[in-house]
C-alpha cells in the first residue's frame, strides 16, 4: 500500500528516538520552510582581504557620504571594512620617546631575520602586542621601522622580529625613537589562570593559589552619526570621526613658527589629530600624540597640544610621507570633554534622544570600574558627563546580580541583562532622565552577545535554557535543550552569540561543544513556524542588517562571508561541497507484531536553485534504516540516490520512483546531499509497505 510521509517541521530530541514517531531528530545546514526541510544556502568571502584575530563584533552603518561601512573588532585589532579592504583603526594606548632602544645579538639570527631586544621602562605592552616605531637610524646593518607584534620579555623589555640580518651585537637605533603603542591584544578564548597574580587584591586565603580567567577579548562600537564610538571591553572610550576617514589622508607640514599644516581633507577648528609617517615628523611633532587643529581655514591650519594652548613651532623638517592618522581617538580628548568615563564594558547610543550609554563604568570622580553602574552623556553630546542642572547626564545603579553581562535596545527601552536579572532601561526625562525596573530575577545569560531582537521580541540563550521577552519574560521551550546541554563547554560561554536570518524568521545561536574551545555548533529557532534545528559550523561573529544584502559572518579564516550566497562552501574561495542532511525519528511501517516490506518509494524532490555546472547532475542520498524494533539497531539499510533529471533549469524538477528492498517494523528516513551546485527541497515522500510477516 503507497503511504505518504510526512513528518512534523522542527527537530526534536528531547526524548528517545522512537517517543517522537512522526518528526525529525537529526540534522545539520537544514532549515524548515512551510513545514518541509531544505538545505540551508551557501557562502562566500565578502573578499579575498583578510584582517588579524578572531573577530568578534560587526558593525554596519552609512556615512552622510553614503559609504556602506562595516566596523569589525578582533582580539588583535579593530577595523572598519570598506570595499572589501580593512582598514586599522586600532587606537593607540601609548607613546615613548626612546634612547637607542634595541638591542642586536648576531646569535639570535635566523634566515634572515634578527631577533630585537627593546628596552622602554614601563611600556605596558603584554605578549603579541602591536608596537609602531618611528625616526630609528641602521645599526648594526639593520632599520627597526614601522609596526611590529612584540615578544613580552618583562615590564621593561620585549622582542620583536626584524627582517635583515645583524651585522654585530650591541645597541642603537639612535635618537630620539618614537614608538607608539596599540591598545593591548586579549586571548582567542577564556584562559583559566592559577596561582599567586591570578585574581583580585585580598581575594583569597593567604598561602593558597586561586583560579582566575584571562578574558576573552571583545569590542564595543555603535555609530553615533555618521562617526562612530568604540572600545575594548574594560577600556577607554575612542570616537572614530568619519570627516577624517579610515584612509591616510596626506598632509604637509611646513617648518615654521608656528608649524602650518595643509591637509588634503577638510579639518575643522579645534579637531583632535593624530599623525603618522614613514620617516619623521618635523621636530618636536610626536607620531601617535595628540594634538588639535588650531585657526582652521578648511585644509590650512596651525596645531596646539591642547584646545587653548600656544601654538606649536617647529625647529626642523621632517622626512618621508606624513599623513593624518585614521585611529579613534578618546573622547576625553575631545573639546569641552567633561567627566567622560575612563572605562566601560559594553555601550549604545539610545535611539530616543540620542545619549552615549555606557554600562559597567566608573562613576563619577572614581577612577574604579563599577560592574553595576549605568551612566549616560548629556543629549547629542560625547563629551560632556557631569550631571549639573543644565544637563541630562546622570547615572544609576542596578542592585540585582554582580556585573553587568550585555543589552539589547529593543522599542522604547534598553533591555539590560546581569548575571541574575533582567531590566527595563527607559528614558523618563528631567529630573530622572533614565529610570530603570526589573523585569525579572533568577534569569541567566550564557554570555554578552548571546541576546538579540527580532521582531520585536528579545531572545537569549541562558546557562540552561533559552529565553524570550515580549513584554514579560518567559521560558522558551525549546525541543533540543537537552541535546544543546549536554553536549555545551559553559567555561566559554563570552563566545557564545546570537544573530538573527530575518529573511528565514530565524534565530541563531553559536557555541563550544563540550570539548571544544572554539565555536563549532549552532541551534536555531524559527520563531514564525516555532521550531528548532541545529548543526555544526565555525564562526565568530554574525551581523544581519538591512545595509547588507545578505546576513555576514565572520570565520576562523580571517575572513567575513557573505551567506545564504550560492549553494555551496566558498569560505576559502573554491566551491566546495556543503555536507547537509536530515533524519527523521524512528517511525512503524509494520501492524502489530507483524513486519513491514518497503519495496517502492517515491521521493518528491524539488532541486529549484541548483547551480551545477554542465554535466554534474544535482542530486540527494535518501537512506531507509529499517529496525525490527525500537532497541534492535539498524538492520540491512538501503541507500539510493536521487537525481534531478537530465536537466535542472525549469521551475520544478522532481524525480519519479526508486525500487528498494527494506524489511522491518521501524523505519528511520534520511535524506542527505554532498555534491557541489545542490540545492533541494524535500516534499512528501510516499512508501510502498506490503505486510511481511512476524520474523
Amino acid at each position: 500500500m503507497l503511504q505518504k510521509i510526512l513528518f512534523k517541521s522542527g527537530v526534536n530530541r528531547e526524548n528517545t528516538r522512537y517517543t517522537n514517531e512522526g518528526g525529525w531528530y537529526e540534522s545539520d545546514k537544514v532549515r524548515f520552510r512551510q513545514g518541509t526541510p531544505e538545505k540551508i544556502g551557501g557562502w562566500a568571502p565578502l573578499s579575498i582581504q583578510t584582517f588579524l584575530g578572531v573577530c568578534r563584533s560587526l558593525w554596519n552603518w552609512v556615512t552622510l557620504g553614503g559609504q556602506n561601512l562595516i566596523a569589525l573588532g578582533t582580539n588583535l585589532k579593530f577595523y572598519i571594512q570598506n570595499g572589501g579592504v580593512y582598514y586599522d583603526i586600532t587606537p593607540i594606548r601609548k607613546t615613548s620617546t626612546l634612547n637607542s632602544p634595541f638591542t642586536t645579538n648576531t646569535a639570535t639570527n635566523s634566515a634572515g631575520t634578527t631577533l630585537v631586544t627593546v628596552t622602554d621602562a614601563g611600556h605596558g605592552a603584554i605578549n603579541n602586542d602591536f608596537v609602531t616605531f618611528y625616526g630609528a637610524s641602521t645599526f648594526n646593518g639593520i632599520t627597526v621601522s614601522g609596526e611590529y607584534q612584540l615578544a613580552y620579555i618583562d615590564n621593561n623589555s620585549y622582542s620583536i622580529v626584524v627582517n635583515g640580518t645583524a651585522t654585530g651585537s650591541s645597541s642603537g637605533g639612535g635618537t630620539p625613537v618614537y614608538a607608539a603603542y596599540q591598545v593591548n591584544v586579549g586571548p582567542v578564548s577564556t584562559v583559566p589562570l592559577s596561582g599567586w597574580g591570578s585574581g583580585s587584591w585580598s581575594s583569597g586565603s593567604w598561602g593558597n593559589s586561586i583560579s582566575s580567567t584571562d578574558a576573552l577579548r571583545l569590542w564595543s562600537q555603535i555609530n553615533f552619526g555618521q562617526d562612530l564610538l568604540y572600545g575594548p571591553k574594560g577600556g577607554g572610550l575612542y570616537y572614530w570621526q568619519a570627516a577624517i576617514g579610515y584612509a591616510k589622508a596626506s598632509v604637509s607640514i611646513t617648518n615654521a613658527s608656528p608649524a602650518v599644516v595643509t591637509s588634503s581633507i577638510t579639518i575643522a577648528d579645534l579637531s583632535p589629530l593624530t599623525f603618522d609617517t614613514t620617516g619623521m615628523l618635523p621636530s618636536p611633532l610626536i607620531p601617535g600624540q595628540t594634538y588639535y587643529a588650531r585657526n582652521s581655514t578648511g585644509t590650512t591650519f596651525n596645531l596646539s597640544s591642547t584646545t587653548t594652548g600656544a601654538l606649536i613651532n617647529t625647529t626642523t623638517a621632517g622626512t618621508g610621507t606624513q599623513t593624518i592618522s585614521p585611529r579613534g581617538i578618546l573622547a576625553s580628548s575631545f573639546p569641552g570633554a567633561n567627566q567622560v568615563p575612563l572605562y566601560q564594558s559594553y555601550m549604545t547610543v539610545s535611539d530616543v534622544s540620542r545619549f552615549v550609554i555606557l554600562f559597567g563604568t566608573n562613576d563619577h570622580g572614581s577612577t574604579i570600574l563599577d560592574p553595576m553602574l549605568i551612566r549616560w552623556s548629556d543629549q547629542e553630546s560625547i563629551t560632556q558627563w557631569e550631571p549639573t542642572a543644565t544637563t541630562q547626564a546622570g547615572s544609576v545603579r542596578l542592585s540585582h546580580g554582580s556585573r553587568i553581562v550585555g543589552t539589547v535596545q529593543a522599542r522604547q527601552e534598553i533591555v539590560v541583562f546581569t548575571d541574575s536579572s533582567l531590566y527595563s532601561l527607559q528614558y523618563l526625562g528631567p529630573p530622572y532622565v533614565w529610570g530603570t525596573q526589573l523585569l525579572g530575577d533568577n534569569v541567566s545569560i550564557i554570555g554578552p552577545h548571546a541576546s538579540i531582537i527580532a521582531s520585536g521580541v528579545v531572545y537569549w540563550m541562558g546557562t540552561d535554557k533559552f529565553y524570550r521577552y515580549n513584554g514579560r519574560v518567559e521560558t522558551l521551550v525549546c525541543d533540543l535543550r537537552k541535546y544543546v546541554y549536554n553536549d555545551i563547554n559553559l567555561f566559554q560561554g563570552e563566545q557564545f552569540f546570537a544573530g538573527t536570518n530575518e529573511g528565514f524568521n530565524e534565530v541563531w545561536w553559536f557555541y563550544c561543544s563540550a570539548n571544544s574551545s572554539q565555536i563549532d555548533k549552532y541551534v536555531i529557532y524559527n520563531y514564525l513556524e516555532n521550531v528548532w534545528y541545529y548543526g555544526n559550523l565555525s564562526r565568530t561573529a554574525w551581523l544581519d542588517s538591512g545595509l547588507q544584502k545578505t546576513p555576514i559572518a565572520a570565520a576562523y579564516n580571517n575572513r567575513l562571508l557573505s551567506h545564504e550566497t550560492g549553494v555551496d562552501d566558498n569560505e576559502n574561495g573554491n566551491p566546495v561541497a556543503i555536507d547537509a542532511y536530515v533524519s527523521s525519528a524512528e517511525f512503524d511501517i509494520g501492524d502489530g507484531n507483524s513486519m513491514g516490506f518497503v519495496w517502492r518509494m517515491l521521493p518528491d524532490i524539488s532541486f529549484n536553485g541548483s547551480t551545477s555546472s554542465t554535466g554534474l547532475i544535482p542530486q540527494v542520498e535518501i537512506t531507509l534504516f529499517p529496525m525490527q524494533n525500537s532497541g534492535s539497531g539498524v538492520a540491512n539499510s538501503s541507500t539510493q540516490p536521487v537525481l534531478s533529471g537530465s536537466t535542472y533549469l525549469v521551475p520544478e524538477t522532481f524525480t519519479g520512483q526508486i525500487y528498494t528492498r527494506v524489511r522491518g517494523r521501524q523505519l528511520i528516513f534520511k535524506v542527505r546531499s554532498n555534491t557541489v551546485g545542490t540545492a533541494w527541497q524535500l516534499g512528501a515522500p510516499r512508501l510502498d509497505i506490503r505486510e511481511d510477516g512476524l520474523r
